[in-house]
């Protein structure tokens, strides 16, 4: 990955949980961020407690016969079983919250309070059923942030941005582990300040951060090697790779090697082309300028996966049998695999690796440090022209360049 940029938000002095909380999220996709995150509550109000009354109880009750006499009218299968038990669980059990929020919008009468309406009207109108499921009905303001940092994936700048969000009394900080040591001193100094400290998209074992959100680098590496050695059984191979070392995109290539190391009929070649897209693409250029009888050509970040398809497609490689694939989506990787340009891209859920660190650092400062940390492997996708397309077709934040949600309907 080419870029890192790292922010920090400020608002001067160290907030309670009851005033305000802020995140850091230390990011590093093509750009390495601080991104801070801020939630507000406002006023005693927003403490109401959500009750259940027997009323209540009785129309989930009422709710779950109808849905079990639905149930009863199909074919009895292990997906059927378990699908009662989740609904029965989560409208009677522990998701109480849940059921009072369903019943409010299902006109279901609650208790009344001292002001007169019901507490499930309350709740309906201070929000989202978010306020029955973190005990809260206050309003959340997210996403308050400023970008600076590095062009050139300054590890340096990164620790100074981790610092700053450190002493800037930061709630939670999500960091970006792209250096095996150079993180760990702030980390460990915001864990000894009750700073939760949770690593995403690169990771150290080295570190003591409490949780990882991203993909298993090195799996994902050993994993496009296999594909590597089916599409190219023997002959040269280029590995690109942007900045070798940093712990994002290391692993990958050294995952790949190793895989590779079985097919004795396979040559490896690992080129170094920068952290500039611009100057990633030229590399890629002059090197199949000066290597006519590569065969293949993989990447390990995104801007030399998109180099090499465009050079794949500029020098017509795929009349000349050559493979190619990566990682990562940008608009012209989709485009040329679409196209048939290469032959894979590898999608590692980029949105999930930015949004659940926020959301476990939220939990763990709601439920006073008991709850929300914990491990998650977004996972490894392979695309090919066929799976790519519903890509291209869809504008989201999730997937894609838009910044709405453009979530289409089944």
């Amino acid at each position: 990955m080419s870029v890192n940029r790292c922010a920090v938000e400020r608002d001067g002095g160290v907030p309670t949980v009851s005033q305000e909380g802020r995140f850091a999220l230390l990011t590093r996709s093509w750009h390495c961020s601080v991104l801070g995150v801020r939630h507000s509550r406002e006023g005693d109000a927003a403490r109401r407690e959500l009750e259940v009354s027997e009323h209540e109880s009785e129309f989930v009750g009422e709710a779950i016969e109808r849905l079990e006499w639905e149930d009863a009218r199909e074919e009895e299968t292990p997906h059927t079983r378990l699908r009662a038990i989740s609904r029965r669980t989560a409208l009677s059990g522990g998701a109480a919250g849940i059921a009072t929020m369903i019943m409010a919008a299902c006109g279901g009468s609650g208790s009344k309070s001292s002001s007169g309406t019901t507490s499930t009207a309350a709740a309906a109108a201070s929000g989202t059923p978010a306020s029955g499921i973190f005990g809260s009905s206050g309003k959340y303001k997210f996403c308050s942030y400023q970008w600076t940092g590095s062009e050139n994936s300054n590890v340096n700048e990164m620790v100074n941005a981790f610092n700053t969000a450190i002493t800037g009394g930061a709630d939670g900080i999500a960091i970006a582990l792209v250096d095996a040591k150079a993180f760990n001193q702030p980390t460990d100094a915001a864990l000894k300040a009750k700073i939760p400290v949770v690593g995403y998209n690169a990771d150290s074992t080295q570190n003591a951060r409490l949780a990882y959100i991203g993909q298993d680098l090195f799996v994902s590496g050993q994993e496009m090697g296999k594909h590597i050695a089916e599409l190219v059984p023997s002959g040269d191979v280029a590995l690109f790779i942007a900045t070798p070392g940093q712990a994002n995109i290391q692993p990958r290539i050294d995952g790949a090697k190793a895989t590779l190391k079985s097919h004795s009929g396979i040559k490896t070649h690992v080129i170094t082309t920068g952290a500039a897209v611009p100057a990633e693409l030229s590399v890629i250029d002059s090197y199949a300028t000066g290597h006519p009888d590569t065969k293949g050509y993989f990447a390990v970040d995104p801007g030399s996966t998109q180099g090499l398809a465009q050079t794949i497609q500029k020098h017509n490689l795929r009349n000349k049998g050559v493979k190619g694939g990566g990682y990562d989506l940008t608009p012209t990787t989709q485009k040329l695999l679409a196209d048939d340009q290469i032959d894979f891209t590898i999608d590692q859920q980029p949105y999930l690796q930015g949004f659940l660190p926020v959301l476990e650092l939220y939990l763990n400062k709601v439920s006073g440090g008991l709850s929300g940390i914990g491990d998650v492997n977004t996972g490894l996708l392979f695309l090919d022209k066929t799976t790519v397309v519903p890509y291209n077709s869809t504008k989201s934040r999730y997937e894609g360049t838009s910044s709405s949600a453009g979530v289409t309907k089944a």
